[in-house]
């Protein structure tokens, strides 16, 4: 692979995002190669938490607009059509956003535009204290089509959404933490670290837990309290399967305190 770093260790998959001349935007290739890691990704038994983050000084700059507003230029509505089961970063905005396992944000600079989009489809952000984010694409008349502003409104609720995406102002990364957009802020030296420590903290708990729990809050997302309830009970008391698992981690929590 030209464009992203994609490596394997402990359990841990890490996705580098490699156009640091580009500030790692997205353009037809880097996409495509995403698409494979994150397939990879959910397919390898072998890894159950992935951390993506990007090379150089930015985490992405979102769509690659040299090559992004020439394509769309072109197209017609069929060719929107077709766009939809795709999305951007590999189809983890949209497409392959249905992963189970774990997804960690290391953000190591600027994650704007499409780039904002990538870090809100993850399910932990981690920032460095050099992190910026922002909805730029309003900037040049556009703006997000990838489940940014649908992420961000469940993220940080519809006061929020309409603040950053109205005036398309840069949030550094103490501000994202105060609005719920990142989870924790560190020193740039150590983001990697705090990331693989969010990592480690998921690795020790039930995997199938994990990924049951996760599909459950991506499906009760806009459902009536009692469709949520619903399905919180199937997939809660299902995911446990023979209990196997449970009465090993039960025996050796009862063991421990002995």
């Amino acid at each position: 692979m030209n464009t992203v770093i994609y490596e394997k260790k402990n359990r841990i998959a890490y996705l580098t995002l490699n156009r640091a001349d580009a500030l790692n935007a997205l353009d037809d290739e880097i996409n495509r190669e995403l698409w494979e890691c994150w397939s990879d990704f959910d397919r390898d038994a072998a890894v159950d938490v992935a951390i993506v983050t990007g090379a150089g000084k930015a985490f992405c700059a979102g769509a690659d607009l040299k090559t992004f507003i020439p394509k769309w230029e072109r197209a017609n509505l069929l060719d929107v059509r077709k766009n939809i089961p795709t999305g951007i970063a590999g189809g983890i905005t949209r497409g392959q956003h249905r992963i189970t396992k774990p997804i960690i944000a290391a953000i190591n600079g600027h994650a704007i535009g499409g780039g904002f989009e990538l870090a809100l489809a993850c399910d932990i952000r981690i920032a460095s204290e050099k992190a910026r984010f922002g909805v730029f694409e309003v900037r040049y008349g556009l703006h997000q089509g990838d489940g940014g502003l649908v992420r961000l409104v469940a993220i940080a609720g519809i006061a929020t959404a309409l603040d950053l995406v109205l005036t398309r102002r840069e949030v550094n990364a103490e501000e994202a933490y105060r609005l719920g957009l990142v989870n924790r802020v560190v020193s740039p030296e150590v983001l990697m670290p705090a990331a693989e420590e969010y990592a480690q903290m998921i690795l020790r708990n039930g995997q199938q837990a994990i990924r049951s729990a996760k599909e459950t809050i991506l499906e009760v997302i806009g459902r009536s309290l009692d469709d949520a309830l619903r399905l919180e009970t199937l997939y809660g008391y299902s995911s446990v399967g023979d209990f196997k698992e449970t009465k090993e981690r039960l025996a050796q929590f009862y063991n421990k305190g002995k």
